[in-house]
């Protein structure tokens, strides 16, 4: 029976009183993972050759069957968003600040209407914006998702494979991976991994179960950490995944993978590879991936609904040789 998370629940009280906020980080020492261990991983679950539409990935296993079963799973009709502010404030994990600013003002001068009208720019692909990442994003040894040599089909003009463009929308079933729920802590602690053990913990506590054609929300609990104790620089020191726990969701077969940091565990487990679960996702096995989702507000309508599964939206912008777009993606249950 699935049991709502809640502070005044019962029994996740008497989790909560079980475990302290050392439970957060009681694996804070990360399994180191060989530069021979890591390549051999890759290999195994490698899928550059699933699909004849290889620019689309893992997106090629979401059908209009498995959209219209994750429609099926709306009940409520509370809508939820998954993202962060237009980033304009610099801060240490924002050394490139997003730009806002007005192109016109509102001049009563006939004929009526008087306008106002913005300008937006952003370097996206950093730690502070809510960003997809496209297959043409990461490349390891020089090749991209399905051998394509990095070199020849990205330049100065963008990307001529695995674009964003290429990838079109995902509506399809969203399941949270809520781990401070799970360990009865505020968040997990920056530095900790998230192992396949982790993930099958949280399977069986919240109820639900990870499966084909899944957009998988990794929560750490990044945002509520950072709205309290303030930014630090995460692109050395994040919780996450640890790679290992890539070969679980290769097997459950996921189309896309997101976190509320950047899926990947800092300092990284692997020497000489700053992020393996990108490479794993994005080069190995074709996910696109979402970073820095802003999982809190779902975290809390998810316990409310007293369900961490639902209908997910992503739809980014049609840049044709983009690697990427910023995005604000939608739970709806």
């Amino acid at each position: 029976m699935l049991i709502a998370y809640s502070p005044r629940h019962p029994l996740i009280e008497r989790n909560n009183r079980e475990k302290d906020m050392s439970s957060a980080d009681e694996h804070q020492f990360t399994e180191p993972m060989s530069i021979d261990e890591f390549d051999a991983l890759y290999e195994s679950i490698k899928t550059w050759d699933e699909w004849e539409d290889v620019d689309r990935g893992a997106w090629n296993r979401l059908t209009p069957a498995h959209t219209a079963a994750a429609a099926g799973t709306v009940k409520s009709g509370r809508v939820v968003s998954t993202t962060l502010p237009w980033p304009t404030e610099p801060a240490i994990d924002n050394p490139v600040p997003a730009l806002h600013h007005m192109v016109d003002l509102q001049d009563r001068e006939p004929p009526e209407p008087s306008t106002n009208k913005d300008f937006i720019g952003i370097a996206f692909h950093g730690k502070s914006t809510t960003h997809l990442d496209a297959l043409s994003h990461i490349a390891y040894r020089g090749q991209l998702f399905g051998g394509r040599v990095g070199r020849e089909v990205v330049g100065a003009t963008g990307a001529h494979f695995g674009t964003v463009a290429s990838l079109g929308a995902f509506v399809g079933r969203g399941v949270l991976v809520d781990m401070p729920t799970v360990m009865g802590a505020s968040w997990l602690e920056p530095g900790r991994a998230v192992t396949e053990g982790d993930l099958l913990e949280a399977e069986r506590t919240l109820g639900v179960q990870i499966g084909e054609a899944d957009a998988v929300l990794l929560r750490t609990g990044h945002q509520r950490r950072r709205n309290e104790l303030g930014a630090w620089d995460s692109s050395d020191l994040s919780a996450g995944l640890h790679p290992s726990a890539m070969r679980l969701l290769a097997e459950r077969r996921i189309s896309m993978l997101g976190s509320d940091g950047d899926s990947d565990v800092r300092p990284s487990p692997t020497p000489g590879i700053h992020s393996p679960v990108h490479i794993l996702a994005l080069t190995c096995l074709g996910i696109p991936l979402l970073d820095n989702l802003d999982l809190e507000d779902l975290s809390d309508a998810a316990a409310e609904e007293g369900r961490y599964e639902f209908l997910y939206s992503v739809q980014p912008l049609l840049i044709p040789a983009g690697t990427g777009s910023p995005v604000n993606p939608v739970a709806v249950f």
